[in-house]
């Protein structure tokens, strides 16, 4: 972990050193090799990620578990919604981390990878013993969130107002 900025993390933006230091000894290293999944899809976790080395793939299933469509001949089929890697330190299970509930999201890692992991009775245990510093690190998380969801809000504006417009001249 010697070669991490944390200073450079944005969920630890403007964070005094003294702070820093507090939040480090939550996380440990983890390494993945190319082709491993570090998070699938529907399962359980309370496990937050933060990309330090390496690149990743996130990617969600375009039907709802055990659904069937005929229209698909994939076997599961999946879109893409990002390709990271480290250079923004980019976090994953922020979600899972704060509620224990499953998955949103696979993350596929692409290339040799490394990762800072923290669990949920880690990250809760700093916020009992440091309630300053764990409210500004829940706001960064809840902002993470706000922007997620308006960012996908967006998405699906678009996507239903072409589909929409495509089942209009269908007629």
């Amino acid at each position: 972990m010697d070669s991490v900025v944390w200073s450079q993390i944005p969920l630890f933006k403007d964070f005094p050193a003294e702070w820093l230091d507090k939040v480090k000894p939550l996380f440990e290293k983890t390494s993945r090799k190319a082709g491993e999944t570090l998070v699938s899809e529907g399962e359980q976790g309370d496990e937050m990620y933060i990309l330090v080395r390496g690149r990743v793939r996130v990617t969600k299933s375009m039907v709802l578990k055990d659904m069937e469509l005929p229209l698909l001949d994939l076997e599961h089929p999946r879109k893409v919604l990002a390709t990271l890697d480290e250079t923004s330190y980019p976090v994953f299970g922020e979600i899972a981390l704060i509620d224990r509930d499953t998955r949103s999201a696979t993350i596929t890692v692409l290339e040799d990878s490394e990762f800072l992991v923290t669990h949920r009775d880690r990250f809760f245990d700093l916020l009992d013993r440091e309630p300053v510093l764990g409210c500004r690190l829940l706001m960064v998380l809840g902002q993470r969130l706000a922007a997620t969801i308006r960012k996908g809000n967006a998405e699906l504006i678009k996507f239903s107002t072409a589909l929409a417009l495509a089942l209009s001249r269908v007629r």
